[in-house]
């Protein structure tokens, strides 16, 4: 299995649904390398269901059928990767992630998703500012 890059190109930063893309499969390699016990599946299922969510919302939201549903959708996007951030710390403050390595991922997806929080948030209310 080739190994993924989650280095974001130039062009990449500048494209919300490109980034929040290569922030799902980030979220989906962090998941996959959770330990496998009764007590990690939730919080491995929670994590990727908001993580993976952020760029399907912003997917969505690129095709939406008026500013309101545009706004609707990035709002839910907003709010995936607050959530998302908040599945991270878990796992990182609870330590179960046992590597180093997966502790790097992990801190590194938790940069991203506050990044993305910001972004997306600023997305939100300029887009609200310009609908009235």
């Amino acid at each position: 299995m080739r190994k993924l890059t989650f280095e974001l190109a130039a062009d990449d930063k500048r494209d919300i649904v490109k980034r929040t893309y290569k922030f799902a499969l980030r979220i989906i390699q962090i998941a996959n390398k959770l330990p496998n016990s009764s007590f990690t599946y939730p919080i491995r299922d929670q994590l990727i269901r908001s993580g993976t969510s952020v760029g399907s919302n912003a997917e969505e939201a690129s095709a939406g059928f008026s500013r309101s549903d545009f706004i609707f959708k990035m709002s839910v996007a907003s709010k995936e990767a607050r959530e998302a951030n908040y599945w991270l710390r878990l796992v990182r403050d609870s330590e179960i992630a046992k590597t180093k390595e997966l502790e790097e991922e992990i801190n590194n997806a938790v940069t991203e998703s506050n990044e993305l929080k910001k972004i997306l948030t600023s997305i939100v209310k300029t887009s609200k500012e310009r609908k009235y």
